[in-house]
């Protein structure tokens, strides 16, 4: 074997990709790196401002205060700020001068708001998680393990074929059947083109991918209206007027019959009302732009693997309307770039594709790979011209 010849099997060897299937792909990721942000942000957040308002109740003591009369002993200024605490009603009299009440719940129940809203927001995940991930995690392993292994079965092709070319005494019969090959289309293996063609046709990702982000955009709709309509109300109100004669109490004579109360968790309603106004609002952008991500292709990574045999979808214009199981697979092959062993290669094959002179006989890795082992991607010219010399 000459010099040349081992150095382009010592090329091609290199070039091939390690098999290192099984433990290393166990770490696909299943949500997109703004989604899984959506998801920490959205359901994290409720969570810190909850523990927010129970450190504040910890730290400061109880979240009221009455200013009781100063006859009352320590006991009844407790049953006070308790029983005021219970009822959380607001007593004043209207422009008429009719008795009205206003409560003021959402001070007592704003924790379990929070915790109720964190568990709202992960519904959408949770139904990602079991309607979608399974699903999606079996065709991103059999698609990741196609295009590596397409890549490798090229590489192995021209090995083969620097073997036999090496072996052959008549370069004219080994052009032959390597043009036969092509046009027979031999090179080709098109069950992953094949098959992501059919991901064209089904819905299932898509639909629960709109509908988990459809989730978001509604439940985040319903916090607005939540705060709009209960904690507005309540807002800016420190003091209230609580009534204590009631039951047993209602006929005390020396009992007044409203007492003045403080709010001391006024400020933790505020900010907990404030932050997530803004954080929701913050996030509606992003949950868009996950949206519009579906309505338009990946065509960068789909160009890079052109260069497999049998993967033309952009050049025989196989892709429609983008609202289908297959943008959503290629989004997440993005994601998991990482795992695409063949990407890297064939990225810079794709460079060096486009800066060769002889790029207009260069079409697949095989091609290219040809040319780098020493062999010419198609019949010399000086062939040609010895075949029609001989048949004038």
């Amino acid at each position: 074997m000459s010099l040349a010849h081992a150095a382009a099997e010592y090329m091609l060897s290199d070039a091939l990709l390690p098999d290192r299937r099984g433990p290393c792909l166990k770490g696909l990721r299943l949500e997109l790196p703004l989604d899984r942000m959506v998801k920490f942000i959205a359901v994290g957040f409720p969570l810190l401002l909850m523990s927010l308002a129970f450190a504040q109740e910890f730290s400061s003591g109880p979240p009221i205060r009455c200013f009781s009369p100063s006859n009352f002993s320590i006991r009844q200024a407790a049953y006070v700020d308790s029983s005021c605490w219970d009822s959380l009603v607001h007593h004043e009299l209207d422009e008429l001068g009719q008795h009205k009440m206003k409560s003021l719940w959402p001070h007592k129940a704003l924790p379990y708001s929070l915790l109720a809203l964190a568990v709202v927001m992960y519904l959408p995940i949770l139904l990602w998680q079991y309607a979608a991930a399974p699903a999606l995690s079996s065709d991103l392993l059999f698609i990741i393990s196609e295009l590596d292994k397409s890549y490798n079965r090229s590489i192995r092709l021209v090995q083969h074929m620097l073997k036999i070319r090496q072996k052959s005494s008549d370069p004219h019969d080994f052009w032959d059947e390597l043009e036969k090959a092509r046009k027979e289309r031999y090179f080709e293996f098109p069950l992953l083109e094949r098959y992501l063609a059919c991901k064209q046709r089904s819905h299932s990702l898509v639909a629960t991918y709109l509908l988990r982000n459809s989730l978001l955009l509604l439940f985040t709709s319903a916090i607005y209206l939540y705060l709009g309509h209960f904690h507005l109300d309540v807002f800016s109100q420190e003091e209230f007027s609580c009534s204590v004669k009631t039951g047993l109490l209602s006929d005390e004579t020396h009992m007044p019959h409203l007492i003045t109360c403080r709010l001391t968790s006024l400020s933790v309603l505020q900010i907990a009302s404030l932050s997530s106004i803004t954080v929701y609002t913050l996030l509606v952008p992003v949950i868009i732009y996950n949206l519009t991500r579906l309505c338009r292709w990946d065509k960068r990574l789909l160009s890079v693997y052109e260069m497999l045999p049998a993967f033309d979808l952009l050049s025989r214009k196989m892709l429609g309307c983008p609202i289908n199981d297959l943008n959503v697979i290629l989004l997440f092959l993005r994601a998991n770039i990482s795992e695409l062993i063949s990407f890297s290669w064939l990225s810079v094959l794709c460079v060096l594709k486009d800066t060769t002179t002889q790029k207009h006989n260069i079409d697949t890795v095989v091609d290219f790979m040809t040319l780098l082992a020493g062999l010419e991607p198609s019949k010399p010219k000086h062939l040609t011209h010895q075949i029609g010399d001989e048949n004038p």
